[in-house]
């Protein structure tokens, strides 16, 4: 026998109106993420060729850990070893 709450619904089932309502709040999200995307599509496209130069530095800055220093291990120097260490 199934287990019913005091309702009279069984407990693992939503009551059809809390269905209904996801459902309408579902189309309802999806109906207005289309229109926001066709009337701005105009506005974020403009936009885009800033956001790829934006994205340079900080690409440039995450490239480099971080850490600093900049470009100044290039030229075959170990990497990782303390000052003392290098040959």
């Amino acid at each position: 026998m199934e287990s019913t709450h005091i309702n009279g619904h069984p407990e693992g089932h939503a009551k059809p109106s809390e269905s209904r309502a996801k459902w309408v709040f579902v189309a309802f999200t999806a109906i207005a993420a289309f229109f926001l995307f066709t009337e701005h599509r105009a506005h974020l496209f403009g936009v885009l060729p800033f956001l790829f130069l934006l994205a340079c530095p900080l690409l440039h800055m995450f490239h480099h850990g971080m850490r600093g220093g900049g470009h100044d291990n290039h030229g075959g120097e170990a990497q990782g070893k303390p000052e003392g260490d290098r040959k």
